[in-house]
């Protein structure tokens, strides 16, 4: 029994020794960790954040009638440029009962007005000339006759204007002729012939039958995240990428951030508005959806270097770098940061372009240490 015990314990111990013999043999058999490196080099670091949008006019007007009818004929189409006073459309007026027969009620009485201050008038100069009356009395029997003229003559203007919408001695003043407000680009045209329209009223905004701006005053409308809302201010510079224009930044200057946020998709957002510089060669049409890149900081050719290369210590949380002084052979080097892009980051003191930084982090020296 003894010596089943002896025999069992050496052939552990045995064991145990040629695990232990081959385990140190693998493990000077690895090959060693070799830390590849890297330099920092001259560079152009911007710190920026990214709004979406898309591009608008900075003033848009809206053209509408004041005075509901039919569209007879639309002259102009989207693209076209008009000039203050061109016509854009002439509309068909669709007359309201109710309003011309008070119209035409109106004609009549002011025509029995009318015969009436005339007899009376007639009546007036025949007992003036016999001396019974004194001339006031004949000139306020005068200026009553030449007023029911009037009232008769407005009388019927009104029914030609409830009937046609115009009236002899308005020319282009007539309603029924619907003109630019302003100069610029047509937009859109919404309406077309034979289309009903609506008059713009105190109760009802009308039909819009064009809308016009000035394509040379564009600007960005996008929104940012509340996270980011706090990082911009105002006059900061953009850059405008358009999706249907390639290879083309457009300049424009923020000058608008909304005081209040609004909720969308459980996000708080804010809007943003920035004016972009005039384009001689190119033209953005509006509507065209955009990316802007706000800046928030720039640094033109400093030292700079990947932000994967800088180290924090664990106590101070200072950033620092291992600078290779012998082959393998690495030494600490605090250093001062300024930008980062969050790929490159402005290094301001602590080393120059001929250190070799070592890459500490690298995932395929990782890799193999396992």
């Amino acid at each position: 029994m003894k010596k089943s015990v002896t025999i069992a314990i050496l052939v552990f111990i045995v064991v145990a020794f040629s695990g232990a013999m081959y385990y140190l043999y693998q493990k000077n058999s690895e090959d060693p960790v070799v830390y590849e490196t890297e330099t920092a080099e001259k560079q152009n670091i911007v710190k920026k954040t990214v709004a979406t949008g898309s591009i608008l006019p900075l003033e848009e007007v809206l053209i509408k009638p004041n005075i509901s009818g039919v569209i007879e004929e639309v002259y102009v189409e989207g693209g076209d440029y008009v000039k203050t006073g061109d016509l854009l459309a002439r509309i068909k007026v669709v007359p309201n009962l109710s309003a011309l027969n008070d119209a035409r009620d109106a004609i009549e009485r002011a025509r029995i007005d009318v015969e009436n201050q005339k007899r009376n008038y007639d009546r007036q100069v025949s007992i003036f000339q016999r001396g019974v009356i004194s001339k006031a009395d004949l000139e306020n029997a005068e200026v009553a006759y030449e007023q029911a003229k009037q009232t008769y003559k407005a009388a019927n203007q009104r029914f030609d204007i409830i009937k046609t919408g115009t009236s002899k001695g308005y020319g282009n003043q007539a309603n029924t002729l619907i003109r630019s407000t302003v100069s610029g680009m047509v937009l859109d045209v919404p309406v077309e012939k034979g289309n009903q329209v609506i008059e713009s009223n105190n109760f009802n905004e009308g039909t819009t039958i064009a809308s016009i701006a000035d394509v040379e005053k564009m600007i960005f409308e996008g929104k940012v995240d509340e996270s980011e809302v706090g990082k911009i201010k105002e006059n900061l510079p953009l850059e405008i990428t358009v999706g249907a224009i390639e290879d083309q930044v457009f300049d424009a200057v923020l000058d608008y951030i909304a005081p209040k946020g609004v909720e969308e998709n459980g996000a708080i957002q804010f809007e943003i508005k920035g004016t972009l510089t005039k384009q001689d060669t190119t033209f953005i049409r509006a509507g065209l959806s955009a990316n802007a890149s706000i800046i928030l900081a720039r640094a033109d050719s400093v030292l700079a270097l990947k932000e994967a290369l800088v180290q924090f210590d664990d106590d101070t949380k200072s950033p620092f770098v291992e600078i290779e002084v012998n082959d393998q052979q690495f030494e600490r080097k605090d250093i001062e940061l300024g930008i980062s892009d969050g790929i490159f980051v402005e290094v301001k003191s602590g080393i120059n372009v001929e250190d070799k930084i070592k890459v500490w982090n690298s995932v395929e020296d990782e890799a193999g240490s396992r």
